[in-house]
């Protein structure tokens, strides 16, 4: 068995992997709980990868004689990077393009993972990572409607409100998600005049808010970023 940790700045997830198949995961975790959820079933291979918290001080929090395996810039990996700055870019975009190279091989695809931010990354059939866009993401642009006006309300996201708002709630509501869904649509089909057969695939918390309304054929694949990050720590133990 194998145990993937994507941390974050305030809480991190869990994955465990027999082989390249996800038995479960866990979310949601702050720093003293994923420790002890590691702790409680020891793998033979741990990989993790942080915004926020350095190897180093995740091995000694552990504190157990466990090999980790952390992701750096410098970490070998199954994809090529073809990025005119490695050292910036980000673990989270890396292992979705990597997740994404593993579930569909030898294709043109774009990674599209909505969360604070909303990424898009091109990985072609080459099993290179090209690069992409990055915008903000659904609650971003509430926050900042909310921080940079005077009267506008901070709203939560909701799915598929109606194009024509009647009040400043639904005019907001419609502005945010259907402002994003028209950006999401008009981004892929640049992207298909490229690459007509590209294949979509879509992760990240905001996800469901537009799987639905989203032409076909889109791909959600929610734990793509810890399916990713198995399939470099596959990647790396197959080089030992």
């Amino acid at each position: 068995m194998n145990i993937v940790v994507d941390s974050g700045n305030t809480f991190s997830k869990i994955g465990w992997f027999e082989g390249e198949k996800l038995i479960r995961y866990t979310t949601h975790l702050e720093f003293p709980e994923l420790i002890r959820n590691v702790r409680a079933e020891l793998p033979e291979y741990l990989f993790f990868s942080s915004v926020g918290r350095t190897q180093e001080e995740f091995q000694q929090a552990l504190g157990a004689s466990v090999q980790v395996i952390g992701l750096t810039p410098d970490t070998p990996l199954p994809i090529t990077k073809h990025y005119d700055t490695p050292q910036t870019l980000g673990a989270d975009r890396i292992a979705a393009a990597a997740g994404a190279n593993y579930l569909f091989p030898d294709e043109d695809l774009v990674v599209i993972d909505m969360g604070t931010c909303i990424t898009y990354d091109l990985i072609d059939r080459h099993a290179a990572f090209q690069g992409g866009l990055i915008s903000p993401g659904v609650r971003m642009r509430f926050n900042a409607m909310h921080t940079f006006t005077k009267r506008l309300p901070l709203f939560e996201p909701e799915k598929a409100p109606d194009l024509i708002g009647k009040s400043t709630r639904q005019a907001m509501q419609s502005g945010v998600m259907n402002g994003t869904l028209a950006e999401i649509e008009g981004i892929i089909e640049r992207y298909r005049h490229n690459y007509p057969t590209l294949r979509v695939v879509l992760c990240g918390g905001d996800a469901a808010f537009f799987e639905s309304s989203l032409k076909p054929p889109i791909f959600a694949v929610p734990e793509l970023v810890l399916i990713g990050l198995n399939r470099i720590l596959t990647y790396n133990v197959s080089l030992q």
